[in-house]
């Protein structure tokens, strides 16, 4: 279609994702208010912006204003109802809101077509290949630790695991509802606070909430991961295991409610397994330099995950 990047355009032929419902959304072009779907809607826009131009339909709907305590609960069900889901996204930080986060819908598969087991294995066995072999001598690596200092062993970052994928942690027993927890967490995002800068309410068309990031093409991990469709289907793993929620993405970041998180050490480094495999950037770039630390600090016991891609 024609126009500029980030116009909104809903007059195309209406497919739907398989990582959503019928799109309802084009309907609020026409009832901004939603009513017709069952909802109090305040002023917003829709979202159809893509790195090739305008989707088909949009993408995701967001709020002008920005959100606060007690948002999230007042949608209640109807969203649900409705086909669509909240969301918290954040349109502060230099990459702006998400019409300027290069969604690619376009590139995304559907989740259930992807076994989180396999995906987590792929990972972490390209991971360790890739660091087994960084790990090896090389000419000038001895100039290379004078400068930038002894780098961790691959076997040292991942113990108390092994080279091979240790495979999926059992599931956990839950601590509180997935939706409750989801709203908690959400109204701590919204509070003021938190990393989020300019938090807003959005709801997408998904049929859970780990489809969330397929459904409109979330293009943050897209160094790791071309096909976001992949990891949600370790999201959907996750929210049957461990109750979790999506509640908020930025250009780079996925936030996560978790209601049964891991209360033993070995849950955790079990759980961190399936981190680091997700997301390696969380301990090779965070605060936690080996696997078992981020577990006890970031997993252990915690309500909710997020994730950074570099």
């Amino acid at each position: 279609m024609g126009g500029p990047r980030g116009a909104l355009s809903v007059a195309g032929p209406k497919v739907t994702g398989m990582a959503t419902l019928p799109n309802p959304l084009p309907s609020l072009a026409a009832d901004p208010s939603g009513r017709a779907l069952g909802l109090e809607l305040p002023p917003g826009k829709l979202i159809d912006a893509t790195d090739e131009g305008p989707w088909h339909e949009p993408l995701l709907w967001h709020a002008e204003a920005p959100a606060a305590p007690g948002d999230w609960a007042t949608l209640g069900s109807a969203p649900r109802t409705a086909g669509l889901l909240p969301l918290l996204i954040d349109v502060g930080g230099g990459q702006g809101g998400p019409e300027e986060w290069e969604l690619m819908p376009e590139e995304t598969s559907y989740p259930g077509d992807h076994d989180a087991d396999e995906v987590l294995a792929g990972y972490w066995e390209e991971y360790a290949e890739d660091e087994l072999e960084a790990d090896a001598d090389y000419p000038g690596k001895e100039a290379v630790t004078e400068l930038f200092g002894e780098a961790k062993e691959f076997a040292e970052t991942i113990a108390p695991h092994g080279v091979q994928w240790p495979g999926l942690a059992p599931a956990t027993a839950p601590g509180a509802d997935a939706d409750d927890r989801a709203t908690e967490v959400a109204d701590s995002l919204a509070g003021g606070g938190s990393w989020l800068k300019e938090p807003r309410l959005a709801l997408v068309p998904a049929r859970r909430s780990a489809d969330i990031p397929a459904a409109i093409g979330w293009s943050g991990p897209v160094n790791y991961e071309g096909d976001v469709a992949r990891l949600c289907a370790v999201l959907r793993s996750w929210e049957d295991r461990f109750g979790i929620r999506v509640v908020a993405l930025t250009f780079d970041q996925l936030v996560l409610s978790v209601a049964a998180p891991p209360t033993t050490a070995a849950e955790a480094e079990a759980v961190a397994a399936e981190h680091f495999a997700f997301c390696p950037d969380n301990i090779t770039q965070g605060e936690s330099e080996t696997l078992r630390a981020y577990a006890a600090d970031e997993v252990l016991g915690r309500r909710v995950w997020s994730f950074w891609w570099d």
